[in-house]
């Protein structure tokens, strides 16, 4: 079969598609035949390098944890009743860059008639982020709340549900493209985060929100938390750009609750399936929509990490095996 490895870390170039030996699904698992894989920044980061401290990596390896398609193979102990259906997951054990990766069987979910197995791989990490993050919180109707990085793959789902929640939504985004989708997708305020000033423009509008939602980190996570109104709330999930550095002091003293995501590290593979379930019936409802910009062919994986480097990316990256 084909796949795409990593040999050594280093730039986009490193992302080889080549012919390994077929997975075989152990017990409790499945074989599952990818139709199209999920890209997400993290992949690129760690192709980099960075992060090994939390996301330990044994060279060479397959990216990607997430993908749908079609159980080709059961291992032992599974209900064979899987076999052909189609189903969408987050958690391979083998990496997802690849016409075929096993999945623990707790993980996957059958993809609902009517979804397209791209757009349930725009849910697997995204959906399941958007919704996880909004079980922590309270959206109170009527209130303004801040989306910073609005039009990525997990910001573009979260102004849909918090519009949908009665929210007043501020979308942060960079350039007149993002800004329109935020505006398409529910944000009532949209404001460019690359020009300067930009704060002052929201605290203008909203004299700072009460709940704001930071999916980039790094300095824009800092800027983020300061348009936080006294007693709000701080939530990142970013680490495009490295992590919030938040100052607890300042924290403090503005009574801001900072709510660091990723400090949890990744949920329960039951959590994961609940939600990734939750996030396929609403996309199928017609109450969320994937914006899905990119589709790359498994050869082409290079592309699609350079264009999310590139902060070219508009909504969600793909990978059509």
């Amino acid at each position: 079969m084909r796949a795409v490895r990593v040999h050594e870390f280093g730039g986009p170039s490193v992302l080889r598609v080549e012919e390994v030996p077929e997975v075989v699904a152990g017990p409790g698992q499945v074989v599952v035949g990818l139709e199209v894989a999920d890209v997400i920044l993290l992949h690129a980061l760690l192709r980099g390098g960075w992060g090994r401290e939390y996301f330990p990596l044994t060279l060479p390896y397959v990216p990607g944890q997430g993908g749908a398609g079609r159980v080709i193979s059961v291992g032992e102990g599974v209900d064979p009743s899987w076999l052909g259906r189609r189903v969408a997951s987050r958690n391979s054990v083998t990496g997802a860059y690849a016409e075929q990766a096993v999945f623990p069987v707790e993980g996957i979910v059958e993809v609902p008639d009517g979804l397209s197995s791209a757009e349930a791989a725009a849910m697997v990490h995204d959906g399941v982020t958007a919704l996880l993050i909004l079980r922590r919180v309270r959206v109170e109707k009527g209130a303004w709340v801040l989306v910073a990085a609005a039009t990525g793959g997990a910001g573009s789902l979260l102004v849909q549900l918090l519009r949908a929640a009665g929210a007043r939504v501020v979308g942060a985004a960079r350039g007149s493209r993002k800004l329109e989708l935020a505006r398409e997708l529910g944000a009532e305020v949209v404001v460019d985060y690359s020009l300067p000033g930009w704060q002052d423009q929201v605290r203008s509008v909203t004299g700072g929100v009460g709940l704001a939602f930071d999916g980039a980190g790094g300095v824009l996570g800092q800027e983020t938390f300061g348009v936080v109104a006294e007693g709000g709330r701080f939530v990142t999930y970013g680490s495009s750009d490295g992590l919030a550095d938040i100052d607890p002091e300042e924290a403090a003293r503005r009574r801001v609750r900072v709510d660091n995501v990723l400090a949890d590290g990744a949920p329960e593979v039951g959590v994961v399936t609940e939600l990734l379930a939750e996030a396929l019936g609403l996309v199928v409802r017609g109450r969320i929509r994937p914006v899905i910009s990119a589709t790359y062919p498994l050869e082409e994986a290079e592309k699609a990490h350079r264009s999310l480097e590139e902060r070219a990316t508009l909504g969600k990256s793909l990978l059509v095996v």
